[in-house]
């Protein structure tokens, strides 16, 4: 088996943009793992929040001994991109090679179509009303807020999209007493689901705070070794592959979160359909899925994932799995 590495940008069809700062463009690295004339390939999207970059990433795949064995890559690899694109790879190579879909090669069920939720980034309150409006027919709608001043963007989106049910994701971006403000709100706007409201890190201050509705942990939550410190904190937790390191610990991690009473959410970075196919595959049954990557590009890659409105389809083979 050898492994080829590519970092590739894919412009976005509107700017994204989030408490932390904007993108223009989703600039992903790709992995394609070939053995016996059969091609794998994996997707992910070095993330800065984490120390990531696609330098950094791709010297991290290039590391990887020769002849290394599936079931060894996490410990040859941390949660984190770069063991999301191989493990991808690997799977969708181990499918190809054996000429069956990858739910059976996992012996899972076949995976539903998915609702997913559809993404308006930061802005002023008139431009994310106007957002809303556009995207008034999505049934679910997640908004980036994250500032000390959201709550005029919040009803500005609610009167722009009055049917759509709302997410809210702040990123880190709150302090406890800018959520505390919020939170009677959250009901009366139709709020299903607020992520990350404080800093990982610093989210203690939620063990002992009213959350009227759930909350879940995003940046506080990796892979299945995050869970303990949840507990009393969050009610949900998003699984994205990019944060679990792959396909492998995405299924694991959900199946973890249920057995301790935590609600699954399955999300994404922005990345093209490559990226969000595997997670198909993790969403099916999740409380939340938010696999709209694709939606925000200007491009994607050909074939991509099905998209009708907000309803997701299960990849095709030509594209992974």
């Amino acid at each position: 088996m050898w492994i080829k590495i590519k970092v590739e940008s894919f412009p976005l069809a509107e700017v994204f943009t989030i408490s932390r700062g904007s993108k223009t463009e989703a600039r992903v690295l790709t992995v394609i793992a070939e053995e016996g004339g059969h091609r794998g390939r994996g997707e992910c999207v070095p993330y800065a929040r984490y120390g990531e970059t696609p330098d950094t990433v791709a010297a991290q795949v290039a590391a990887l001994p020769a002849g290394f064995a599936h079931a060894d890559l996490p410990g040859l690899l941390p949660a984190g991109a770069a063991r999301n694109a191989v493990d991808c790879a690997l799977w969708d190579l181990a499918a190809k090679r054996a000429g069956v879909r990858i739910w059976d090669l996992l012996a899972r069920r076949a995976p539903k179509p998915l609702v997913t939720a559809y993404t308006l980034s930061l802005d002023t309150p008139e431009a994310m009303r106007a957002a809303a409006a556009r995207a008034a027919d999505r049934p679910v709608l997640k908004i980036k807020l994250g500032t000390p001043d959201d709550m005029p963007r919040l009803e500005a989106v609610r009167a722009g999209a009055p049917r759509s049910t709302i997410i809210v994701d702040a990123n880190e971006g709150w302090t406890p007493e800018v959520y505390a403000d919020l939170a009677p709100h959250l009901i009366r706007l139709g709020v299903a689901l607020v992520e990350q409201p404080l800093p990982a890190g610093a989210d203690d201050a939620l063990a002992g705070m009213a959350r009227p509705v759930p909350v879940c942990a995003d940046e506080s939550a990796h892979d299945r070794a995050s869970l303990p410190a949840l507990r009393g904190k969050y009610d949900v937790v998003n699984i994205k592959l990019d944060k679990t390191g792959g396909l492998t610990e995405a299924l694991a991690l959900a199946d973890a979160a249920r057995a301790a009473g935590l609600g699954v959410m399955v999300g994404c970075m922005v990345g093209t359909s490559l990226a969000m196919a595997p997670a198909v595959l993790v969403a099916q049954g999740a409380a939340f899925v938010d696999l709209d990557g694709p939606l925000l590009l200007a491009r994607d890659r050909d074939p991509g994932l099905r998209y009708d409105g907000s309803t997701l389809y299960p990849p095709l083979p030509e594209l992974w799995g």
